[in-house]
């Protein structure tokens, strides 16, 4: 029988969730209000089997992405590379969030700037997918990576997902 074979563990938890606050910016300029979401973090990871017969010890994967999430949580989201949005931290440790004619001020400590153009859910899975792939690198070098998918969940039923795989 011809074929090839492939293993995956899929994660799916309750506790792999954030609460934060955004705003999405529209191709045409407009911008949504400042609102929050509880997200939903989904995981598959795919790799070859280890000597135990294990892509991933759940035990051991779990609080990695447990604590990627944890520190976007109760904090305000913000695209630090939006080509028009402004972000500048004053010397008494607040930051001002600029766009259009609209202004922010917040503790540095309430905001994440992202390294992504827009707090979409698309972004914010891509930003955390190749952060978890870094962190597994780094936690479990012997681990090769063959396929990340990850999906940010922002309302039930509507997620953005996104997806790697290594090159052969």
């Amino acid at each position: 029988m011809r074929g090839s074979e492939s293993w995956s563990i899929k994660i799916d938890k309750d506790n792999l969730k954030f609460s934060s606050a955004h705003f999405l910016i529209f191709p045409d300029g407009s911008a949504e209000r400042l609102h929050g979401h509880n997200y939903k973090v989904f995981v598959e990871i795919g790799s070859g089997l280890d000597a135990h017969g294990l892509v991933l010890n759940f035990k051991d994967i779990k609080p990695l992405i447990k604590k990627l999430v944890d520190e976007l949580d109760e904090h305000w989201l913000v695209p630090g590379h939006h080509p028009v949005l402004r972000v500048s931290r004053r010397d008494d440790g607040i930051v001002e969030v600029r766009y259009q004619d609209r202004y922010y001020a917040a503790p540095a400590d309430d905001i994440v700037v992202l390294p992504i153009s827009n707090t979409s859910a698309e972004n914010l899975a891509g930003w955390l997918g190749r952060e978890l792939l870094a962190r597994v690198a780094r936690a479990f070098p012997q681990v090769r990576i063959s396929a990340l998918s990850l999906g940010v969940e922002e309302t039930r039923g509507q997620r953005g997902i996104f997806h790697w795989r290594a090159e052969s």
